[in-house]
């Protein structure tokens, strides 16, 4: 179970929000993917008061039965004949109108909410990097399903059951007081006692249920990390320790959730007690109303009113766990609408595409990551690179060297200097038709799970076949592709794990060229291949920059010795700039360049 953080109080994903003015507001703002289809919603609404309604009329026309077959006079009957026919009828069309409501529903809530998932999926795509570094996947994908699907309860079923109990209870409240208004007002005296003690148990029931919800969700915890770390498990054969804060997390779930039945338990026996006691207290008074004839009771009346009570005990109790069902549905409504107002990263509208010809330009740039405010990365960075210029960016870790190619990508906004390409300020470009001038080839390829073809597709969709084989080509992807029985249609598996990491590498490259970037980014491509497949991405690579501005992030030097320029990035400024030959002669061979060559070296 996900927790979050607001306004420093952590909230867990199940946890019931109060129901109050506010948070009905806030429940009905979501229930707007509903509206195309109130049509069928509200011709649904009739159906199931049409269904509640004839179901009431069953407990009088038992009762009626029970007078005819007695040979007491009714009023609309007869005979049994008669009384059993129109039961029929209205069993009839009650089944009908029920049918009828469930379908509509269903119609309302499935089409309604598959456009709250792809809004909700819609907008998480559209969002920008700072809002992915402080939310993890697994509650995002929680977002989609968990809360959208307690929301299609909602929909679907809970406000229908809503709906017809209260229905159920106010007519037949109604109907009863009609027929018998003595007996009517003794049953409802058994009420306010059962109300007011159903509240109490019902909140300390569901404190606990929550303190259950939690001693699993910590449960939970312990088997993602160890799982997710499961080769750091077995390398310090911790199999036994994980094993044991399992077993010790369980326990205590075990332990609260054991407290929590034997108070629902309780609760359940006094609530079937009081309503079972209360039915034998009407039926007493009801037989002594019959004996006695006072107020033209019958027995088939009194069967009535009991069957009715029984119909309003169940609404009564039922609207307990409708209640519960609500307060976690304005929980998910929340939850989805703090993503709905996220601020979009860029106009998802598409705006006129532009070419741009690769002059890229850092004036005075000074950065620090939204997470990490008071740890500045980039200090006045000042650089120009020219238009089909190849240059390699090198530096320790934490240098500030992918945060170059970040800001580069507008993944985050600049606070402080501006950054051009073409003598434009790129934060005025429209974003995506700003990106699609740029092309990335990552140290981790990440493909889909789809097919060869797919994934070098993704580069440019609605691409022929002509074209994503000549980029394979392009690529010396060519012939492992057409090695394989299955060719372009061979599926690479999740994240690619059915190919090598040069078979990865060479499928991005060929992504990479379908695009025709005018400016390539290469994040150490060859850092993880032996030498066979280094040869052969290079090969790939040297195609790949022809005629484009490049930058190359190295950690091996012996990379990037035909670069026209190397930055040499320190603690977020340039060190020193110059070609590889330049810079082996600073300070006679001693400088940040010459050193790290010399370690490698060694």
């Amino acid at each position: 179970m996900a927790k979050r953080e607001r306004g420093g109080v952590t909230l867990s994903a199940e946890e019931k929000r109060p129901i109050n003015k506010k948070t009905i507001r806030q429940l009905l703002t979501i229930f707007r993917f509903a509206l195309p289809y109130r049509g069928v919603f509200i011709f649904g609404l009739v159906a199931l008061a049409l269904s509640t309604s004839t179901t009431l009329i069953f407990p009088y026309l038992a009762g009626q039965l029970l007078d005819v077959a007695s040979n007491k006079p009714t009023k609309f009957f007869s005979s049994i004949n008669q009384v059993v026919l129109a039961m029929m009828g209205v069993l009839f069309f009650q089944a009908i109108f029920s049918f009828v409501r469930v379908y509509t529903f269903a119609l309302v809530s499935e089409k309604g909410l598959a456009d709250l998932r792809k809004a909700v999926y819609q907008k998480i795509v559209w969002l920008p990097t700072t809002f992915f570094d402080s939310r993890r996947v697994g509650e995002l994908m929680s977002r989609i399903t968990s809360d959208v699907g307690t929301l299609s309860d909602i929909l679907s079923f809970t406000i229908a059951e809503m709906l017809r109990q209260v229905l159920t209870l106010v007519l037949g409240t109604a109907v009863i007081f009609y027929l018998t208004p003595k007996l009517a007002g003794f049953m409802l005296l058994t009420f306010p006692v059962l109300v007011v003690l159903a509240l109490v148990f019902g909140k300390y029931i569901r404190r606990l249920s929550k303190q259950t919800q939690d001693k699993l969700a910590d449960a939970n915890v312990v088997v993602e990390e160890s799982l997710q770390s499961i080769s750091v498990v077995k390398a310090f054969t911790g199999e036994n320790f994980e094993i044991g804060r399992y077993a010790n997390a369980l326990r205590e779930t075990v332990s609260v959730a054991i407290r929590t039945a034997r108070f629902r338990g309780l609760f359940i026996s006094f609530i079937i007690f009081t309503i079972m006691g209360g039915i034998v207290a009407v039926g007493w008074y009801g037989a002594t109303l019959v004996q006695s004839g006072a107020d033209g009771m019958t027995t088939g009346m009194l069967i009535s009113f009991v069957m009715y009570t029984v119909f309003i005990g169940a609404s009564v109790a039922g609207l307990g766990d409708i209640y519960a069902q609500l307060q976690k549905a304005i929980g998910s409504s929340e939850r989805l609408q703090e993503i709905l107002e996220e601020k979009d990263e860029a106009e998802p509208t598409a705006g006129q595409p532009f070419r741009v010809h690769g002059e890229i330009e850092f004036e005075n740039v000074s950065f620090a990551y939204p997470t990490r405010p008071e740890f500045p990365v980039l200090k006045g960075l000042d650089f120009k690179i020219e238009r089909g210029e190849k240059i390699a960016l090198i530096g320790q870790s934490g240098s500030g060297k992918s945060t170059i190619i970040n800001l580069l990508m507008r993944f985050y906004n600049l606070k402080h200097g501006v950054i051009k390409v073409d003598g434009n300020n790129i934060k005025d470009a429209h974003l995506t038709n700003y990106r699609k001038n740029i092309g990335i080839v990552p140290q981790e390829v990440i493909l889909f799970g789809g097919t060869i073809q797919e994934n070098i597709a993704y580069g440019k969709p609605g691409a022929s076949f002509d074209e994503i084989r000549e980029a394979a080509r392009k690529a010396n992807a060519l012939e492992f592709i057409e090695s394989f029985p299955e060719k372009f249609e061979t599926v690479v598996g999740e994240r690619g794990v059915k190919l090598s990491g040069g078979q990865r590498q060479r499928i991005a490259i060929a992504r990479a060229i379908l695009k025709d970037p005018a400016i390539l980014i290469l994040d150490e491509a060859t850092s993880s291949l032996d030498a066979h497949a280094e040869v052969l991405v290079q090969e790939a690579l040297e195609k790949l920059m022809e005629g484009r501005t490049s930058i190359i992030i190295a950690h091996r030097l012996s990379t990037i010795k035909k670069v026209d320029r190397i930055f040499v990035i320190k603690e977020g400024t340039l060190a020193e700039v110059g070609s590889h030959a330049e810079l082996t002669r600073i300070n006679n061979g001693n400088g940040i360049y010459s050193n790290l060559l010399k370690l490698q070296l060694q």
